[in-house]
């Protein structure tokens, strides 16, 4: 879990004293443009190779879908890739998939960065496909194993089966992607 600082604000202290004190980020670079009305999507959106080496990076995946009773239900997960696109397994009960089989509408997001100026990430809206098809299965798992465990040899495939017992795969057909890289602000 990432350290967090909440800042004590004085309400006292007036905009103008905050601004030439630095503010929060000094006087200068990402943090310098914080509240200041400048649209910055455009400077900040990756490109389609920026966004699939980013995704290709070892990173958890914040995932939604919608219960039935109309909340969010959020969850991390660990990704790989199916068919070109963002893959994951879970248990076959679960509450993701008991969502995901009655509104299959999923957002996933997968971000880094502690500092507004280090801030990367990737949004994907789509619809989930649950699938158990064993071949399929195994190309995924075999790609979230080699992602976040380790190198994948033929030795491994007793673990991947044994990781992948009693659980479906989940592949995102993506609808809508949006990206930002505050690293070039």
């Amino acid at each position: 879990m990432r350290d967090r600082i909440d800042l004590a604000v004085d309400p006292l202290t007036s905009a103008d004293k905050f601004e030439a004190a630095g503010g929060l980020g000094g006087g200068g670079g990402a943090a310098a443009h914080m509240g200041k009305g400048v649209k910055q999507r455009d400077r900040i959106r990756m490109t389609d190779d920026e966004i699939a080496e980013f995704l290709r990076g070892k990173h958890t995946m914040s995932l939604a879908s919608i219960n039935a009773d109309g909340s969010i239900h959020l969850v991390a997960m660990w990704y790989g890739f199916l068919e070109g696109e963002i893959a994951f397994e879970t248990k076959a009960k679960s509450q993701k998939v008991a969502n995901l089989r009655r509104n299959p509408n999923i957002t996933c997001m997968v971000e880094t960065g502690d500092d507004y100026n280090e801030l990367k990430g990737v949004q994907i809206i789509g619809t989930a496909e649950i699938f158990d098809d064993r071949d399929r299965m195994l190309e995924m798992g075999k790609s979230v194993f080699s992602r976040h465990v380790g190198p994948y040899t033929d030795d491994m495939l007793p673990a991947v089966e044994m990781m992948l017992n009693k659980r479906v795969g989940i592949k995102v057909h993506h609808t809508r992607v949006a990206s930002w890289d505050h690293s070039k602000l």
